[in-house]
């Protein structure tokens, strides 16, 4: 049997879904989806729930900050960052650090 993919979400595809921004929302949905039903294994980096639950806490509130990790963590694993990680990604050749954290974190998974 084949192995599911392994998909790194990013917090902006969890922000499409959770404010449903267009054009991107009903895409984002999906892969969310498909983490939640698991035809995929989701992963999320671990600064991207932190960086989530400080938005959340600035446009509504702590409690439903944890409501909304909670439910994520059902269905996400979290990818570790750690000092190896960001030491990989600095030797990526990407312009976006974040997008290299992010990336070393989905390999390093």
């Amino acid at each position: 049997m084949a192995s599911k993919l392994r998909v790194l979400v990013d917090l902006n595809l969890i922000l499409d879904t959770l404010q449903k921004r267009e054009p991107f929302y009903v895409t984002s949905a999906q892969v969310l989806a498909c983490a939640e039903t698991g035809l995929i294994e989701g992963l999320v980096a671990a600064h991207t729930m932190t960086t989530l639950f400080y938005l959340i806490v600035k446009d509504r509130s702590a409690e439903m900050a944890r409501v909304a990790l909670t439910d994520l963590l059902r269905f996400l694993s979290v990818a570790t960052v750690d000092q190896t990680t960001v030491e990989r990604a600095l030797n990526l050749p990407y312009s976006d650090f974040e997008d290299a954290v992010q990336m070393m974190a989905a390999v390093q998974a």
